[in-house]
This record gives structure tokens, C-alpha cells and sequence, in this order.
């Protein structure tokens, strides 16, 4: 699941393959706070964005951007992206639906 959580954020943050190896999902969280970090500093247009087409609950962005809040801001905004990327994937996975024998023929023009 790393590897396809992995590809998932690399294709909707728009970013380039990290050049260390993500084995487990913290390396792949403090990675992906470091990118966010580098969004709000100079993106945060396109990090909010990002959000929406994400699908993230406004009220937990808010919650998450908020000074009472005891994390940092881009390891708290990292691990709402990670969350609903994974429910993405299991959603993917639970309605993934069947190759049907001879329909790539029945779709050629």
C-alpha cells in the first residue's frame, strides 16, 4: 500500500519521485510535511487547492492550520493529505470492478 500511497501523492501534489526511499509510512509523513512546508512557504495557493480537489473537510484544515493547535502546521496539514489519500485507496480497492473478457474489442473504432 506504501507504493501506491506513494504515487497518489506524487500525482496530485504534482511532485517529482523522492530520492530516498519512503520504506515506511512515518518516512513517507515527515517527506511529505517537508513538501507541504515548501507549499505553504511559497504555494499556499496551490496547497489550498489541493485541499479542496482532495476533498478535505474545511473544518479540518481550520483545525489544522489553527495556533492551538500542538503540532506544527505542515506536519498536521501532511497528515490530513495522507488520511484521505488512503481512504481513496481502499475505496478504489473496494469498488475496483473486473477486466470483462473481450470489451477492449467491443471498443475499438
Amino acid at each position: 500500500m506504501n507504493q501506491a500511497l506513494t504515487a497518489l501523492l506524487l500525482r496530485d501534489l504534482q511532485l517529482e519521485n523522492p530520492t530516498e526511499n519512503l520504506f515506511s509510512e512515518e518516512d513517507l509523513l515527515q517527506w511529505l510535511a517537508h513538501q507541504v512546508a515548501y507549499l505553504i512557504a511559497y504555494r499556499l495557493d496551490f496547497l489550498m487547492s489541493l485541499m479542496y480537489r482532495l476533498d478535505i473537510s474545511e473544518a479540518k484544515v481550520r483545525a489544522a492550520i489553527s495556533p492551538m493547535q500542538a503540532q506544527s502546521t505542515h506536519i498536521a496539514l501532511a497528515q490530513l493529505i495522507m488520511e484521505r489519500q488512503k481512504e481513496r485507496l481502499l475505496t478504489k480497492q473496494y469498488y475496483q470492478q473486473p477486466n470483462i473478457d473481450g470489451m477492449e474489442d467491443c471498443l475499438k473504432w
